[in-house]
């Protein structure tokens, strides 16, 4: 059985990063279909600590990941390690005693707890002092419902509030409001308020790079002229090429070659870098994140789609898909503002074409919407556990580039 993970972020307050919830699902097949939840359970554990690997898939952050009654009673939360978990207890669990010594030995031992899709309920009471998170389905619960659970829980100073399925800005700053400490959900990815945007010098520079570079066969002369036309790109692409990894004997002595030392594959990664940087602002680091994830995985899976000359259109459409969330601006307005090609233009303002198909399937890998993903697949004839392995692969990548844009 082939374990994958999608992860959703769990931002706080100021919208750093606390956490990722994990989820999973079995390769090829829906949720866990006639295995065991123990045995199922058992093997997700083992693919954590094997296979996935626990500190990878969540970048050292704090893994929240779902537990049944059963295997919360079978003692499984206690195969991971303590610091780097935080146990949702399922909303399917019942208040029992049994389940209550459970807890209470996890709390003991230093484990943090959290109840998952919760409701106030007078039986849960008692637990309530080994609860370290309440998460709320915020929007499924009523406004009642949410109210009067934040009511319960409020003289236990030892709860923190979570929102789930937060996807606006307009949701995220009432939820702060109401009290609540953390908040899940894709409401960073789009933009606060939109506004009129006039795109910088330098912004305008590195999106025509992008183009440029993205070209089946790019112009390097052109290229170089465009870098030698900045002052302060040219100065990052120097450094960026004395970078460890371009092995060369001789120092460089020109913008051309600078260049000509990168190639294409990795001009189109280190332009992706400026672009992060220059158009993300203040923003959540997790956006630029994700806008990089988004650009290698559509870049890996573009010869799926019979596109393996189209690679670089495809990293620059991952890329571009959230540039209205960086500039808190009218995606169709700074697209079309963009000197891009048709292709890129069509599937980021109308959805239409195979990079508005790569899109879509980095939409459903967020959302952790395993059905939709494979629909997606199927439609467009690509291999679905190729995809997963894609998507993977994407996100180490993603997170090394953070790492050295520092």
């Amino acid at each position: 059985m082939g374990f994958f993970a999608a992860r959703q972020p769990i931002l706080d307050k100021s919208k750093s990063l606390f956490g990722y919830e994990l989820l999973f699902r079995t390769s090829l097949e829906n949720v866990f279909p006639d295995v065991d939840q123990e045995k199922a359970t058992s093997k997700m554990i083992e693919s954590l600590q094997f296979d996935l690997g626990l500190d990878r898939i969540s970048d050292g952050k704090l893994a929240f990941i779902n537990f049944t009654e059963k295997t919360l009673l079978g003692g499984y939360p206690e195969l991971l390690p303590k610091q780097k978990v935080v146990i949702e207890i399922l909303e399917t669990a019942k208040p029992t005693k049994a389940l209550y010594i459970a807890l209470h030995s996890l709390h003991k031992k230093g484990y943090m707890l959290a109840l998952d899709d919760f409701i106030h309920d007078s039986r849960w009471e008692p637990f309530y002092k080994l609860i370290d998170i309440v998460k709320i389905d915020y929007l499924e619960s009523t406004p009642q419902e949410i109210y009067e659970t934040i009511a319960a829980v409020k003289k236990y100073p030892n709860i923190k509030l979570l929102a789930e399925k937060v996807e606006t800005n307009k949701e995220f700053k009432e939820a702060v409001e109401l009290g609540f400490d953390y908040f899940q959900g894709y409401f960073f990815s789009y933009p606060e308020v939109i506004k009129s945007v006039t795109l910088t010098p330098g912004q305008t520079s590195i999106a025509t790079l992008m183009n440029k570079v993205a070209e089946e066969s790019p112009d390097f002369e052109e290229i170089t002229k465009l870098f030698e036309l900045d002052v302060t790109l040219s100065f990052k692409l120097l450094r960026y090429t004395q970078s460890a990894m371009f092995k060369r004997r001789n120092p460089i002595k020109t913008i051309k070659q600078a260049v000509l030392v990168l190639g294409k594959t990795e001009l189109e990664r280190f332009v992706g870098l400026l672009f992060s940087a220059q158009f993300s602002g203040d923003k959540p680091q997790e956006l630029i994140r994700l806008s990089m994830q988004r650009a290698k995985f559509c870049e890996l899976i573009a010869p799926y789609c019979s596109q393996r000359n189209n690679s670089s259109s495809a990293f620059l459409t991952g890329m571009l898909s959230l540039v209205d969330a960086m500039l808190d601006a009218d995606l169709i307005a700074v697209i079309n503002d963009l000197p891009l090609s048709e292709e890129i233009k069509s599937a980021l303002t109308k959805k239409q074409g195979w990079l508005a198909d790569c899109i879509e399937l980095c939409q459903h890998f967020e959302k952790g919407d395993w059905q939709q993903m494979e629909a997606t697949c199927e439609r467009i004839n690509i291999p679905y556990t190729n995809i997963l392995e894609e998507y993977e692969t994407a996100g180490v990548w993603a997170e090394e580039k953070l790492d050295e844009l520092g």
